[in-house]
This record gives structure tokens, sequence and C-alpha cells, in this order.
């Protein structure tokens, strides 16, 4: 009976979880007016509205630089263009494309290399309202010390206010969420192994130069 009422107490307390976490997503949009940022990054997904929304930010002068990570290996430059409906002038200075990325860890570790290539500080995140929450774990893991500005999008893939009434959006959330709580015990378990381990000391060799972007600009 014990071990029967402490697998209720979790199913509950991952439903109680899941529900906070939809409502988390719900309420993220419409996004604040995110501050000046040293520059931009939008994750690519199923739809195109994360990369207009990130080349407006851009022209609005909300970043410097913008990194489209996670864009098709096939896809050319001009075809990325058009999709993101981009002022030429802008498109041309300003933006770079991320092509290794495949998954949202490869979307970190593409835009910390990024990053630290550019000399970065901060960063104005855009994804999809849903993926926001998973995205920055990921992002700050990769790059703790880059200040990072979530700004989510809504799109026609999962409608996040009313997930429960239909079984595609509902088992996207689902599934977002399992992902997310996943990452969050990775991160969880290896602050908690970092202080455990006992105090390294510093390397006597110079530090090396930050490695070259995987992006075409």
């Amino acid at each position: 009976m014990k071990f029967l009422a402490v697998i209720i107490l979790l199913v509950l307390f991952w439903l109680f979880g899941l529900a906070a976490f939809a409502s988390r997503v719900a309420g993220s949009t419409p996004a604040f007016e995110p501050p000046n940022a040293d520059a931009i990054v939008a994750l690519t997904g199923a739809s195109s509205i994360r990369i207009e929304a990130a080349v407006q930010l851009l022209e609005e002068g909300k970043g410097r630089r913008l990194l489209i990570s996670g864009v098709n290996p096939q896809a050319r430059r001009s075809e990325v263009k058009y999709v993101a409906r981009g002022v030429g002038r802008i498109w041309d200075c300003c933006v770079d494309l991320g092509f290794r990325a495949e998954t949202t860890r490869g979307n970190a570790v593409e835009t910390a290399r990024w990053v630290a290539y550019h000399h970065y500080h901060s960063l104005i995140v855009v994804t999809a309202d849903y993926h926001i929450p998973r995205a920055i774990l990921e992002l700050q893991s990769t790059m703790p010390g880059v200040e990072l500005y979530p700004y989510p999008v809504v799109t026609d893939t999962v409608n996040a206010r009313h997930w429960w009434s239909r079984w595609g959006d509902t088992r996207r959330i689902t599934v977002e969420y399992c992902k997310y709580l996943a990452i969050l015990t990775r991160e969880l378990g290896r602050s908690a192994l970092n202080q455990l381990r006992p105090a390294k000391a510093p390397p006597s060799s110079a530090p090396t130069s930050p490695a070259a972007p995987g992006v075409a600009s």
C-alpha cells in the first residue's frame, strides 16, 4: 500500500508540474519588449515565424547581429532570406546561418561557439513559446556567463493556451515537458557533482582562442 501511495503521489506531482509548465508557456506570450543585447539568436523549427520575429528585432536595432541556428544544410541563403522576409542591407551585413544543429542541444553548442567567436555577453533568444523553457536551460548550460533574454513567439504548430483540447497539442506539450524535466535533472545533477568535487588549481598554460563558429555569413 505504501508503494502504491508513493506512485500515486508521484503521478499527481507530475500532473501538477505539467499543468504549471503549460500555464507558464501560455502566459509567456505576447513577449515583453526585450532590452537591447549584443546579439540575437533564432532557433529554427517547423514554423518560419521564429525567424521572422528575430529578423524584425534585428531591424529594430535590438541586437547588432543575428544567428539563425539549425538551418537545413540543403537550404540556400537566398531561400532563408525569402522565408525570413529580411531587408537586403541588414541581411547582407548582419545575419549568419548555422547549419550544424539538429537538436536543441546542438543549437546551444552552435550558438555558444558563435557567441564566443564574437565576444558577446548578452543574447536575445527567439524560439516557439513551448520551446523557450528548454532552450534557455540548454543555452545556460553552454554559456553560463552570457545574459539571456527570452523572446517566445506563438507558432501555428501548437496552441499552448488550449493544449488540452487537441491530441496533437497535448502530446507536444507533454513531450516538451518531459524533455524539460530531463534537462533540468541533468543540470541539477551536474551542479551537485561540481559542488562535491575538490576545487582544481587554474591551468598554467595560456588560454586558447575561441573556436571558430560553424556558421555561414
